[in-house]
């Protein structure tokens, strides 16, 4: 997927975004919310904040960072901060996930809600969030992931050539998630509506251990 597209795709989506894949994610950033007020440290980065529809549900004691690529999105999310007085939220920057402009080990948690397969390249985009968070640190994952059989394999495939109109990917592999080198899945949960989207609970392996993966 072009980063060009994926601007254009998010840019149309954003007065909408909120009733539509909003609605529809909203069990996955319940989820993920809560797993990382229950287990993060304070520092956490959220790769992708789009609409900062999840910004309200983090702990007054966190410190969130938001990033997106799309300004459409990142204008509605800070109004959203202003508007609910979310103090808790640090910053809100306009950035490419795959190049994070961040120092080695900054956060102790990476949040990835629904974005890792409307991304280019998302294997680097993957790297750059194991890099800037600190060993020992979470991260989690939350997506629609293809199937291998059945009926909505065969329409997830049928989807896949129209991934720029659509803004996704819909035969997106768990395996670039899982297979990342420094990060090791801890945990996988399916989220309502009947599973259709996945949450993955990681942990930055420490550092020479990665190493020595590599």
């Amino acid at each position: 997927m072009d980063i060009d597209a994926v601007k254009s795709s998010y840019a149309r989506w954003a007065p909408i975004y909120d009733r539509t894949f909003g609605a529809a994610t909203r069990s996955g950033r319940t989820a993920s919310v809560e797993f990382m007020n229950a287990e993060a440290g304070p520092e956490i980065l959220e790769v992708g904040v789009g609409t900062g529809l999840a910004l309200p549900l983090y702990a007054p004691g966190k410190r969130v960072t938001g990033v997106d690529y799309s300004d459409e999105m990142l204008a509605r999310a800070a109004a959203r901060v202003e508007a609910e007085g979310l103090t808790h939220v640090a910053g809100l920057r306009q950035m490419d996930a795959r190049e994070l402009d961040f120092p080695d080990a900054s956060f102790d948690a990476v949040a990835a809600m629904h974005m890792i397969s409307v991304v280019p390249e998302p294997e680097r985009v993957m790297a750059e969030m194991v890099r800037v968070l600190r060993p020992g640190g979470v991260m989690v994952v939350t997506n629609h992931f293809a199937r291998e059989t059945g009926g909505l394999a065969r329409i997830e495939r049928f989807m896949a050539p129209f991934a720029n109109v659509l803004g996704w990917h819909s035969d997106f592999d768990k395996s670039v998630v899982t297979g990342t080198p420094g990060i090791a899945l801890r945990e996988t949960r399916a989220l309502p509506p009947v599973g259709m989207m996945t949450l993955l609970i990681l942990e930055r392996t420490p550092v020479a251990a990665a190493a020595a993966v590599g």
